[in-house]
């Protein structure tokens, strides 16, 4: 590989944000900021994964659909699919999440400000520190923010040139884009909250800005603090607003809170008090900030070998350079778009994991709420996060399903007539119960969910060796998945296999045989996710159940000939993979969803080495997809899947459709659509798990087969040098590196624990894999010619 400095870890820009999408973002899972970079009037808008939009309808029980279960299939398996869409929820009326929102904006103006020159906004990816540089008259400005991860506050500091003093304006400003009109909301000023004690007489640097904001039509609303210190300043409460004059330094700390407007004494009362604990130094919070932030950032780095002129460009001129020049893949872009996924991913994950927008909006008007969707968005963009050595993400979704696990029983109670636990397909973050009814969108119908969202969690306690939460909760969760389908596979197809009825595959309908049209409805009969799902579920419950000693050898043998009785995939008479394994539905190809590619993303049931035909035809259905309206999850699902199968070709197309189709902002969050439509985190995040797939894959040990480590199973032509290092793979050893170049490919690998490895190198062509016994603690490192 040619020598060649490190990548950056950060971006940088000539100019503020002109609008929200492109602002820079930071955040510690709980709180986010968008940061715009303004030199006279800066508005930096603060979020929270609490913070959604009250709706009375949250919170009520699905429909008590489950007597009406045995008719709806019946109709399905009889080829009745309107009769059975109308029986099943079709007269429910849907309900929606409550939608995400910001809270306001910390702004601080400078009404006499001085022209600026040579400005210059960055983002440091390592220490999550947004910065804006500029000149004035009198010297050189800067300003900076951060969330803190170890504090959990927003951290903001103004830093006038040395012998010059800052006078400006700060206010928390609620009138964003999309806020309604009858928003309540109150903002004061004081120097010190009077439940505060004053253990001296009140500094004349420092104040406190309250606001109070009610929802319309509710009791319910949300509080901000923001603590202002002014060191070497004067401080003057005006109302709504603090003037500050004469200072060296504008500190601000600042935190908001959603709850009850009438309970003062409650959690939004002692916001206020809890801002006064906070340390008033800055060195001392971005330290402490640090010690977690960067720990976690730090463990995982992609170099490409990035032409150095390259990577100190701007991030909107590399943006800029890719679409003028599809063809020549930007390698500091790249390299870039790698680290920003991460630390991006990072940011949003904590209290909750991203939402579709991550943890960032600036507009009340949030495109499907900013709920998290879990049919498939949110674990692509956990696509990397246990790979990527981010067990923050995987971590935080965990949390996610451990509050919503009630909730998913309900579904399953009240749905289906069964024990165990069903999952929605869609979710604000405040409870797990089933809305979505919808003909067309009948997410009621999805029973995949539950296994879905907990294989990631199987990935991580792989990865970081959590056995506590992997026999604490997962497998708890999975034996209710298992006991759910115990109790749900009743019915049985013309083959005598059981027939999974109802069935859905998001969010696509099957098309009749005879006429090539869409069936009227959704619902349908043994969707290739659904079989994936159960036979998944019910497959590793026993096997961790028996290893654990989790339930008793009859009924973990029970699941397994349940698992057994389960139908084959199907080969549709394309030679694809069929997305319905059933005789009546035939394939729709022109859809974003791959669904049907779930026994290959993420199970690895269907594998080139393993399962060689239906890999054939997994790789069909991709070649036969259509890409519908080119939404950026689509082609990540699809590029995951391609690396997975070992086509490198595939891979490296869907690629470059995220790279060439203007999906990212110049704060390096993508878009859901081509052009920069919609403010969407999906392909930012997901990015660096798929670049991770291309080149590195790994599996652990199972039934006698040991652990596997495949080496650029999918690497495009166009990265012939690279260096990864510090990936984690799924039987508990590090990557500490892995180079290649075009004439070899080096790892060094730190086992966890003893055992067997089988290495294989995919672009060394007739080698063999070979088996390597790996000791734990001890680098084990390897080297092949090309």
């Amino acid at each position: 590989m040619p020598e060649a400095a490190a990548p950056t870890h950060g971006i940088h820009d000539p100019e503020p944000a002109s609008r929200w999408e492109d602002a820079y973002l930071g955040g510690n899972g709980r709180h986010g900021v968008l940061v715009h970079g303004r030199t006279h009037d800066e508005a930096v808008v603060v979020t929270h994964h609490d913070l959604v939009r009250p709706d009375p309808a949250s919170g009520v029980e699905p429909p008590l659909l489950a007597p009406r279960l045995a008719e709806v299939q019946d109709h399905l398996l009889a080829g009745r699919q309107a009769a059975a869409t109308a029986a099943f929820g079709g007269d429910w009326e849907p309900r929606h999440v409550q939608a995400f929102h910001p809270a306001f904006a910390v702004r601080i103006r400078r009404p006499g400000a001085a022209e600026a020159a040579g400005y210059r906004r960055s983002l440091d990816f390592r220490t999550g520190v947004a910065a804006a540089e500029w000149r004035e008259a009198d010297g050189w400005w800067r300003s900076e923010c951060f969330v803190s991860r170890a504090d959990d506050a927003v951290v903001q500091l103004l830093t006038a040139p040395t012998g010059s003093a800052l006078d400006a304006e700060i206010t928390l400003d609620t009138r964003l884009p999309g806020a309604p009109a009858e928003l309540r909301a109150a903002v004061r000023s004081v120097y010190r909250p009077a439940e505060i004690p004053a253990a001296e007489p009140r500094p004349r640097d420092s104040a406190l800005l309250r606001l109070r904001a009610r929802y319309p039509g509710s009791e319910t609303g949300y509080r901000g603090a923001t603590r202002i210190v002014a060191p070497g300043g004067t401080v003057r409460c005006d109302g709504p607003r603090v003037h500050v004059t004469g200072a060296r330094q504008l500190l601000l700390l600042t935190r908001t809170v959603r709850g009850p407007v009438s309970d003062p004494a409650g959690r939004l009362g002692r916001l206020d008090v809890g801002m006064y604990a906070l340390p008033d130094d800055h060195e001392e919070l971005l330290e402490r900030h640090l010690a977690e932030h960067a720990a976690a950032y730090d463990r995982v780095e992609l170099d490409l070998g990035a032409d150095p002129a390259d990577r100190e460009r701007p991030v909107a001129e590399l943006l800029e350079r890719q679409r003028a020049d599809p063809a020549n893949l930007q390698l500091a872009l790249l390299e870039s778009l790698f680290a920003a996924g991460r630390y991006h991913l990072l940011s949003a994950s904590g209290h909750r994991p991203p939402r579709l927008c991550g943890l960032w909006t600036g507009d009340w008007d949030t495109a499907w709420g900013g709920a998290f969707t879990t049919n498939a968005n949110l674990n692509l963009q956990l696509a990397g996060a246990a790979a990527t050595g981010l067990p923050e993400a995987s971590l935080a979704l965990a949390a996610l399903v451990r509050d919503q696990l009630p909730d998913w029983r309900t579904n399953a109670r009240r749905l289906y007539g069964t024990r165990g636990v069903v999952a929605p397909a869609h979710t604000d973050g405040t409870n797990g119960l089933q809305y979505h009814f919808n003909h067309s969108w009948a997410h009621h119908l999805w029973t995949a969910g539950a296994d879905w969202l907990l294989h990631p969690l199987l990935e991580h306690a792989e990865t970081n060796g959590d056995t506590a939460l992997l026999t604490g909760e997962v497998l708890p969760a999975l034996v209710e998945v298992a006991a759910f389908y115990e109790d749900f596979l009743t019915r049985t197809g013309p083959d005598g296999r059981l027939a999974i009825v109802p069935s859905y595959s998001p969010e696509n309908h099957p098309v009749d045989p005879a006429t090539g049209v869409p069936l009227p409805g959704a619902a349908a009969v043994n969707a290739t996710m659904d079989i994936a799902a159960a036979r998944h579920a019910l497959t590793a419950a026993a096997d961790l159940a028996d290893e654990h000693g989790a339930a008793p050898a009859a009924r973990t043998a029970g699941w397994r000939a349940l698992a057994d009785r389960l139908p084959p995939y199907a080969v549709n008479p394309d030679g694809a993979l069929a997305e319905w394994a059933w005789p009546g539905h035939r394939d729709a190809y022109d859809h974003r969803h791959v669904s049907h590619l779930y026994p290959v993303w993420p199970l690895d049931e269907i594998a080139a080495d393993t399962t060689p035909e239906l890999a054939g035809a997994a790789r069909t259905a991709l070649l036969l997809r259509g890409a519908e309206n080119h939404s950026g999850h689509g082609h990540l699902h699809r590029a995951l899947a391609a690396a997975r199968l070992d086509d490198a070709g595939l891979a490296t197309c869907q690629l470059a459709h995220l790279l060439v189709r203007d999906f990212f902002f110049r704060s390096l969050m993508s878009s859901h659509y081509p052009g920069r439509e919609v403010f969407n985190a999906d392909v930012a995040h997901a990015l660096p798990g798929v670049l991770t797939e291309m080149l590195v894959r790994s599996r652990p040990a199972r039934a006698g087969r040991p652990a596997a480590l495949t080496l650029l199973p999918a690497l495009p032509a166009a990265l012939p040098h690279g260096r990864l290092t510090g990936v984690r793979t799924r039987f508990g050893a590090v990557v500490e590196e892995l180079a290649w170049s075009p004439e070899r490919v080096s790892v060094a690998l730190r086992p966890a624990r003893p055992g067997r490895l089988e290495l294989r190198v995919v672009p060394a062509p007739g080698k063999d894999p070979v088996l390597l016994a790996a000791a734990a603690g001890e680098v084990l490192r390897y080297t092949v010619g090309l």
